[in-house]
């Protein structure tokens, strides 16, 4: 804009000046505006036990609810553990043994909510032509699980619950997503993983061993935050849990729509997918129950000597946001 001639010189300087000086003022503010809508950070898994997370970006609903993210997807809780860890997300969810060890190791994560549980959403598969029938039959063989998920810590209590040692069996540390390939291959003699993982294998001539249900977990999947997003953008994390709520609904009131959704996501049929959901309960809680499954699993893990002390849950978990 030009300054107009009529102006004496001092007074031209003057009002450039000034100009300058709001210019710089709103720029100011407005980096600062800019600062506070940085995109939440937002880690989630492939998983038919996602599906409100997988549905909430699907169909929109963190932006209806004015929030914006950045959504990164992993295939386990552990990458998803330690992108929070690493800083580069805000948010991640995982299984109860992987957020029981996070957050034993690291100050800084706090357990804000469960968005699904499922007692039997952990199974084993074997080949169909396999002579394995029982769980016992286990010994002496290659069984697969990528350690350090709640599908780990629970192979690991059924095989107590059975009277089997952990020198009973070999195993074998491996991504879901190449256990079907090890399992058909014959790297492996079986393998332990959450679905979609057990179905795409039984598509491929994998056949299920047994669940590690009936030992009174409910294996929650949980929601981890880093304390520093909680403490400095309080409003949006509840606004980003309101999201997740219609998420819910949506799920519960469209089962066929969400089958769909999430057979994109993980590279099952719908109809598998549809199966699958039913092996979970979708449902945003941190009550008594999912409390109650947490420190039973930290006493277990505890004993396993694989956290050297159980988290002290009360400065652990909020539960702030679901109520």
């Amino acid at each position: 804009m030009q300054i107009e001639n009529r102006f004496t010189l001092p007074q031209r300087i003057i009002v450039a000046g000034m100009m300058l000086f709001v210019f710089f003022f709103t720029s100011c503010g407005s980096n600062g505006q800019e600062q506070k809508k940085q995109p939440i950070r937002f880690t989630f898994q492939n998983r038919v036990g996602s599906a409100i997370p997988i549905v909430t970006v699907k169909k929109g609903f963190f932006e209806k609810s004015g929030i914006v993210i950045q959504p990164l997807r992993f295939n386990s809780g552990p990458a998803c553990a330690e992108a929070l860890c690493s800083g580069s997300a805000d948010v991640g969810t995982m299984g109860d043994t992987t957020a029981i060890i996070a957050s034993a190791q690291n100050a800084r994560l706090k357990i804000i909510a469960s968005h699904s549980t499922g007692e039997h959403r952990h199974r084993i598969i074997v080949r169909d032509a396999s002579p394995l029938q029982r769980l016992e039959d286990l010994r002496g063989n290659r069984i697969a699980v990528k350690k350090g998920t709640s599908t780990f810590g629970g192979l690991l209590a059924s095989l107590a619950s059975n009277n089997i040692s952990l020198e009973d069996v070999v195993f074998v540390d491996l991504s879901p997503s190449i256990m079907p390939d090890a399992l058909m291959a014959g790297s492996i003699d079986a393998f332990a993983a959450s679905e979609p993982t057990p179905s795409l294998a039984e598509l491929r001539g994998g056949r299920e061993l047994g669940t590690l249900g009936g030992l009174g977990n409910e294996y929650p999947i949980m929601m981890v935050a880093q304390k520093d997003l909680l403490d400095e953008r309080d409003e949006d994390v509840i606004r980003f849990l309101q999201a997740l709520k219609k998420a819910e609904t949506f799920v519960v009131e469209n089962p066929e729509e969400t089958a769909k959704i999430l057979a994109e996501a993980t590279g099952l049929t719908p109809e598998v997918a549809r199966y699958a959901m039913t092996k979970h309960s979708y449902r945003l809680r941190l009550d008594e129950a999912i409390m109650e499954s947490l420190n039973k699993t930290a006493k277990f893990l505890k004993n396993q000597k694989i956290i050297s002390a159980i988290p002290v849950f009360p400065s652990v978990i909020t539960t702030r946001y679901v109520q």
